[in-house]
């Protein structure tokens, strides 16, 4: 993908981002997960939907992750939400758009709601993952797991081939960032997508997000077998079909 750039935020901070057609009046903003970035499958696929529907496209890659700037240790959901926000009004500014957040990146996309409730059109979450830090970290962890985070700062949690360093500080930030206590009156359409044989979140995390939208057009799709990151093309179409339906909402409401 050629159309990477970098966004300068602050004197030391440069995000790395992707956009295309920015000139449209509809963009789709795509958040990635934890200790991801926006090279995978996922962020792939929605540069070429939004190619071929000639929209907007921007993925933002957050501090410490990907090619941005920045150490992953120093960062949280604060900082993170800040940069997206920072992102947005930069590149997109006044323009409307539909956010799609895969796991964390739901917990982030929420938090926009409070900056830019009139310019969101619409939201999807894949394998959403909001307050996973005290969910499904801080509160299974063991006392042992616990005491060497607050003693030495950090603790490498290893699941699968993956390990990943968790600081104190994200997970007191992450209790900072409650986004399931909140109601949501805004009427856009909003779908969750999670896979069955997600093993990393329980698809009840995105149950918990479509409670908290009172007024919204909800959906829940569960996907059979689907794993966590529904990257494969099978998923990835399914995704795409439930997209069209917002994009389709939007059109019919604008016309």
């Amino acid at each position: 993908m050629s159309n990477f750039n970098f966004l300068k935020i602050s004197k030391f901070k440069r995000l790395r981002y992707l956009t295309i057609n920015q000139r449209a009046n509809l963009y789709i903003v795509f958040l990635h997960g934890f200790m991801s970035d926006i090279e995978g499958e996922k962020p792939k696929n929605f540069l070429k939907y939004c190619k071929k529907r000639k929209i907007g496209f921007l993925a933002i890659e957050y501090s410490g992750h990907g090619k941005s700037s920045g150490k992953f240790i120093k960062g949280n959901i604060s900082q993170w939400t800040q940069e997206v926000r920072i992102s947005i009004k930069k590149i997109i500014k006044k323009k409307n758009f539909i956010l799609i957040g895969s796991s964390m990146g739901s917990w982030i996309s929420l938090n926009q709601f409070k900056f830019f409730n009139k310019q969101i059109k619409g939201f999807m979450g894949i394998g959403s993952a909001p307050e996973f830090l005290d969910r499904l970290m801080w509160k299974k962890f063991s006392k042992k797991i616990k005491k060497e985070i607050i003693k030495k700062k950090i603790y490498h949690l290893k699941h699968g081939e993956y390990e990943y360093p968790i600081t104190y500080q994200l997970i007191k930030d992450g209790k900072k960032n409650k986004v399931l206590k909140k109601q949501f009156k805004t009427e856009l359409p909003v779908t969750m997508i999670h896979g069955s044989n997600d093993d990393v979140v329980p698809v009840s995390f995105s149950k918990k997000i479509l409670k908290k939208f009172i007024k919204a057009r909800k959906k829940l799709l569960v996907i059979k077998n689907g794993d966590h990151s529904l990257s494969s093309k099978i998923n990835l179409k399914k995704i795409n079909k439930e997209l069209d339906k917002i994009l389709n909402f939007n059109f019919l409401n604008t016309n």
